[in-house]
């Protein structure tokens, strides 16, 4: 807990390989927020971090170069581990030439890559905590999500400075979800107890199977934290009613049979295809709050 306790500040400037676009970047990560976890001020996105010997939060700016960042550590040994996690959740390791390259082979997505070249993938600084919270945005709407996420932060959130650091621990009891959807986060909890690594650099086949065999865990729910926790470059969602009115718009399959089928083209690649595709969408993700 960081409430009363003399914070360690670090600033640095995260580089990047050009282009990047931040728009679905800043965007996902402002539009699906948690209050009291994450905040979006002065053009600033503000988060909780749990790190190795403690908790902090980390302040993110994007500029054309560079994204500031600024940490607030309870312990500096941190520090790299911070820096890292900050690192992964804008996905700034990634060589935005080759996968826009790869992408702008095929001529229906070409377009797309023009307009919004260096588009990354968003990712997440808590691989349990984002599997928690896609169990609790199952069949619901964004809003809906943030509202369940807040009121679980609410009841067993631990403070960190004026923010909240996400429970990885609770009663699923008092959920305000279906059944079925408390059976399946009893199992996440126990398989996350049992050891599931849902962290970077976790064995991705073994996190995939083990997802699946958990009830209520189908493919969309297990590629999705593939591709947010894991940073899985090829995860797809060709089930995803988002993904499906693109490709429709664009000429392409729209059964996930074809559409998986379809996106072969797109290896290994494929999550960032699902970007631009989400991208073709009005919806608050794909853009910065003015």
């Amino acid at each position: 807990m960081l409430v009363g306790m003399r914070l360690s500040t670090f600033s640095e400037r995260l580089s990047f390989q050009s282009p990047l676009c931040p728009d679905n970047l800043f965007g996902h990560l402002i539009a699906t927020a948690v209050p009291g976890v994450e905040e979006w001020r002065d053009g600033v996105y503000r988060r909780t971090l749990r790190l190795p010997c403690g908790f902090g939060i980390a302040s993110l700016k994007p500029f054309p170069d560079h994204v500031a960042c600024t940490l607030e550590l309870s312990d500096p040994r941190d520090s790299a581990t911070a820096l890292d996690l900050c690192r992964f959740l804008l996905d700034l390791d990634a060589d935005p030439l080759v996968v826009d390259a790869a992408l702008s082979a095929d001529p229906l997505l070409a377009p797309l890559v023009s307009a919004a070249p260096g588009r990354r993938v968003p990712r997440t600084v808590d691989g349990a905590e984002f599997a928690i919270r896609a169990v609790l945005g199952q069949q619901v709407s964004t809003k809906a999500a943030r509202t369940h996420a807040a009121r679980l932060v609410a009841a067993y959130g631990t403070p960190v400075g004026d923010l909240f650091s996400f429970p990885l621990a609770f009663d699923v009891g008092e959920l305000a979800v279906p059944e079925s959807r408390r059976r399946t986060m009893a199992a996440l909890l126990g398989a996350l107890e049992s050891g599931l690594d849902l962290s970077p650099g976790a064995d991705r086949a073994v996190a995939r199977e083990w997802l699946l065999s958990l009830p209520g865990f189908g493919p969309w729910t297990v590629e999705t934290i593939l591709m947010r926790s894991l940073g899985d470059d090829d995860a797809f969602l060709p089930t995803d009613l988002g993904i499906r009115l693109a490709a429709e718009a664009l000429g392409l399959p729209t059964t996930p049979a074809a559409l998986l089928r379809r996106s072969e083209a797109w290896r290994p690649w494929r999550a960032y295809a699902v970007q631009h595709l989400w991208a073709t969408g009005d919806h608050e993700v794909n853009r910065i709050p003015a």
